[in-house]
């Protein structure tokens, strides 16, 4: 059963593009269900062109193996291979680069938030920031 709804995807994006102000970074955000299908996807004003797609990317990626893209690149050298190749054969759908951040709700994780825009540290800490605001409300 899908969890994700366009409320909790709206409450973690515009957290996010709130974080990116407070930070001085043009975020784009996307949000996707658990099966890394879009919910909701936007663009702070002056945010680069390449932002939105590789936030969604991001968040596909942390989506399909339940945790956050800096886990995953931090663990990139050990499988190497894979991660040259996950680009190519998902045609763009997978991004080991910060920025993707799980959204749980107890345990199960019912989707993901990914952001772009900024240096790999601050597209994390967007990212978890929209990611938190879910958490919080619950």
């Amino acid at each position: 059963m899908i969890e994700m709804t366009l409320d909790i995807a709206q409450r973690a994006a515009q957290r996010a593009l709130e974080k990116g102000r407070e930070i001085g970074a043009r975020m784009s955000v996307a949000v996707v269900d658990e099966s890394g299908r879009t919910v909701l996807m936007l663009r702070s004003d002056g945010a680069s062109f390449m932002g939105i797609e590789s936030s969604r990317a991001k968040a596909v990626t942390a989506a399909n193996f339940r945790r956050s893209t800096r886990e995953l690149t931090e663990t990139a050298q050990k499988n190497n291979l894979f991660w040259q190749a996950a680009p190519i054969v998902t045609r763009g759908e997978l991004m080991n680069s910060e920025g993707g951040v799980p959204i749980k709700r107890g345990d199960r994780v019912i989707g993901a938030i990914g952001c772009g825009g900024g240096q790999s540290a601050q597209d994390h800490e967007c990212a978890a920031a929209g990611a938190e605001a879910v958490y919080a409300a619950e």
